[in-house]
């Protein structure tokens, strides 16, 4: 018996992703929130580290470096007029990267993402949370024809409450969102530098 395999294996799509110098770096919601509180992430940190390493190939290769920022609104843990809901420092935009503020899951809801992306276009995504923000963005990207890579290692979740009432780990839902994107979605590759240069 052979075991599962994807829609993306059965479709004959890529299983690899593409080149970073032919790609655009979308960074999703690398907020402060996530790093402490009710909202804090597990694997944070190793998070952050590996989506700061990937920060820097782009920006060493020039390519061009999208931040998505989430706004809840005041008072939120989401307040991006507040230091919670601003962007970790150490992978904070520099001048000339560009900024969208979103307010959905999906960051091309109600966004101009879109507009500043060429159709078909290759996008790297980075951030949190897995299964919420990024999965959102990956298949909100796939359904207008872009083709995502997710590096799995620069993402995080954490725990949620199951439909029994049973705890879901957040190890379990990390794997879960990250099969899912990967089942059809987007390509997930493990960490930075398994994107080619």
């Amino acid at each position: 018996m052979s075991g599962p395999t994807t829609l993306r294996t059965l479709g004959d799509m890529p299983a690899v992703p593409a080149s970073l110098a032919e790609s655009t770096l979308v960074m999703i919601d690398l907020q402060n929130t996530y790093t402490r509180g009710v909202m804090e992430l597990d694997g944070v940190q190793a998070a952050l580290d590996e989506a700061a390493v990937l920060l820097d190939r782009a920006r060493s290769a020039g390519i061009p470096v999208i931040h998505i920022q989430h706004d809840g609104g005041v008072g939120s843990p989401y307040d991006v007029n507040a230091e919670i809901g601003r962007i970790v420092d150490r992978v904070a935009p520099r001048d000339g990267e560009q900024v969208v503020t979103k307010n959905y899951p999906n960051a091309f809801t109600h966004t101009d993402l879109d507009g500043r992306l060429q159709p078909g276009s290759n996008l790297i995504l980075a951030g949190f949370m897995t299964h919420m923000c990024v999965n959102s963005t990956a298949r909100g990207a796939f359904s207008l024809g872009h083709n995502p890579t997710v590096v799995a290692g620069t993402t995080a979740t954490r725990a949620l409450p199951g439909p029994d009432g049973a705890v879901v780990s957040a190890a379990a839902l990390q794997v879960a969102s990250l099969a899912a994107i990967a089942d059809l979605f987007g390509v997930v590759v493990p960490t930075a530098a398994d994107i080619p240069s």
